[in-house]
Parts: C-alpha cells; structure tokens; sequence
C-alpha cells in the first residue's frame, strides 16, 4: 500500500523539477525519505515536535508560510481530524494540492471544503486540488 501511495504522488509529481511538503511527519518518514532521492523532488518534512533534525518545526495551526513557499504538493499520513481542517487552510492559501491518507475507515474532517476519494491501486486516500 504505501509503494502505491508513493507511486500517486510520483505521478502527480511528474520529471519537471517540484516542492513537495509532508506535514506531521511524525516517525514514519519513508514516504519522505523515498521521495527526497528522486532528483526533480525537493522535500519538506514539518512536525510540530520533530522527531530528527531533517524535520522543520512548524504549527499546522499556525503555519509559517514561508516554509511552505512554491509548494505544488501537501500531504499528510494519519492526519488527527482536529488538524485536517488546518491542512486544507493551508492548501487553499498556497495554491498547492493536498493529499490526506486517513486511518483506515476515519472520516475526513475538512468542514465545507470536500475532498475526492482516490483508490489508486492497493492504496486509499483523499485528493483536493
């Protein structure tokens, strides 16, 4: 499953050179780390506690913008639904996409702005763009 989720955003993300943001890293990193090897991906991990230095500290709440500047993809892996609403927020202000991979069966908690299902292979999650 996380082979295919990586393989989606691979694929969103094309050859051209792009910046890519995952948000609440936490400890499982290897989405972040696979990704950061490929030579057109910039990477960003942000946690608001970090759990290495190849992590930047920043609120999900209250995002440090510039961080996340020229970002084209966001994604979050097992988001709390208390920080899904602040992910969206922070897609729409930056013009990026977002991509959420819940817990299994967890709802999305994103208010008003609905989000697209994607079944992409043997991986399940959610898309705005």
């Amino acid at each position: 499953m996380w082979q295919d989720f990586m393989e989606y955003i691979l694929k969103q993300a094309g050859d051209d050179k792009i910046k890519i943001a995952e948000v609440g890293v936490g400890a499982f990193s290897q989405i972040a780390d696979s990704l950061n090897e490929k030579e057109n991906i910039t990477i960003i991990k942000t946690d608001i506690a970090p759990k290495d230095n190849t992590t930047i500290q920043d609120d999900i709440a209250n995002p440090n913008l510039d961080l996340y500047r020229d970002v084209e993809i966001i994604y979050s892996i097992r988001p709390p639904s208390e920080l899904q609403p602040h992910l969206v927020n922070l897609a729409l202000k930056i013009d990026s996409e977002l991509i959420i991979k819940p817990l299994t069966n967890e709802d999305l908690n994103t208010g008003r702005v609905k989000m697209k299902l994607k079944n992409y292979n043997k991986a399940s999650f959610y898309t705005l763009r």
